[in-house]
Formats: structure tokens, C-alpha cells, sequence
């Protein structure tokens, strides 16, 4: 059975967080570590929650075709190391928790890797979980429910489409789909 590289995205506040952290806990899963410009954050670790480097160092390694994918939010430089994950490949399954553009540029070049969209059960849903959090204002709010209309508008070229409406349901079905994939090669 070969390990399988599974793309998990959805729209801030419907849980990837928290279902990749319960897909990790038995350790039959790896999680890619992300390369990013910014500086550490307090209690960040170097190679566990991402790998700090210089822009030039990035740049390098765009050039050098290092990243599977890589984009730039708020100045700062964020991108899935080519590498990292391919080793990992040889002797685990490797869960890429990204963005939608992101995951669509690792589909280009690693067209077996499985895309998967986590949803809330409907948009109020998700706007009470974000309002929830109590981490953000009512502007940033509406902003990243503006962005979750832009994401759906990509479920298409996704291959499966999870809906959280209960974590433990969700987690399941997540494991079942890769399964599914493992022994469907």
C-alpha cells in the first residue's frame, strides 16, 4: 500500500486545527511542517511549527523549485517545503493542512494526492464558532465568512467534502476515506 498525501483545507473556524490534532494522535499520520519569513512567535519552535528562514533563503528556494506550494499573506512568505514531505512519504501518510490555492497548486504537481474540504453543517454555524473564539472583531468576522464563499466556489476540485458538524463523525469519515484511498492502490 502506498502512503497517501492528504490535502486538508477549509475556511478559518471549522476545525482542521482541531481534526488534524485528533488524526496525529495515534501517530499513523505525519504533518507537514510549513516554511515561513516571520519571525517566531513566543514558545514557536524551529522544525516543529514551522521552519523560520530569511526571505532570501525563500526566494532561494522558490528558484531551486523547494516548495510544493508557497504564498504571501500580511509580508510574510508561507510555503509547504517539496523535500520535507517527500521523505516523509516514504514511510508515513503526510497530512498538508493548507489553504485552497495552496492545496491546488500541490494537486498540479502530485495529481495522487488527495484534496479534501472540511465545511461547517451552514454559514451561521460557522459564525457562531468564529465569534466563539472571541479572537477577533466583527469586521475580521464577516471577512473570513467572505472568504468561505470564495472557497466553496473550489469544492469542485476537491475529491471529497467533509462536513464538521460533529467532531468525532468528522474524524471518522476523514479516516475512513483514507482507507478507502489506501486500498483503492
Amino acid at each position: 500500500m502506498r502512503n497517501i498525501l492528504l490535502v486538508i483545507s477549509g475556511p478559518s473556524g471549522v476545525g482542521k486545527g482541531t481534526i488534524v490534532k485528533r488524526l496525529l494522535s495515534d501517530g499513523r499520520y505525519c504533518l507537514s511542517v510549513s516554511c515561513t519569513t516571520r519571525a517566531p512567535r513566543p514558545g514557536e519552535e524551529d522544525g516543529r511549527e514551522y521552519f523560520f528562514v530569511t526571505k532570501e533563503k525563500f526566494n532561494a528556494m522558490i528558484g531551486e523549485g523547494g516548495f510544493l506550494e508557497y504564498s504571501q499573506h500580511f509580508g510574510n512568505y508561507y510555503g509547504t517545503p517539496r523535500e520535507y514531505v517527500e521523505s516523509r512519504l516514504k514511510t508515513n501518510d503526510v497530512i498538508l493542512e493548507i489553504e485552497v490555492n495552496g492545496a491546488l497548486q500541490v494537486k498540479k504537481s502530485h495529481p495522487e494526492a488527495i484534496l479534501m474540504m472540511v465545511l461547517p453543517p451552514d454559514r451561521e454555524e460557522l459564525r457562531a464558532r468564529l465569534v466563539g473564539r472571541q479572537t477577533e472583531s466583527d469586521e475580521k468576522i464577516e471577512e473570513r465568512l467572505n472568504r468561505m464563499d470564495y472557497e466553496i466556489s473550489l469544492e469542485d476540485n476537491y475529491d471529497y467534502i467533509v462536513i464538521n458538524d460533529d467532531l468525532n463523525t468528522a474524524v471518522k469519515e476523514i479516516e475512513n476515506i483514507i482507507k478507502r484511498e489506501k486500498e483503492r492502490i
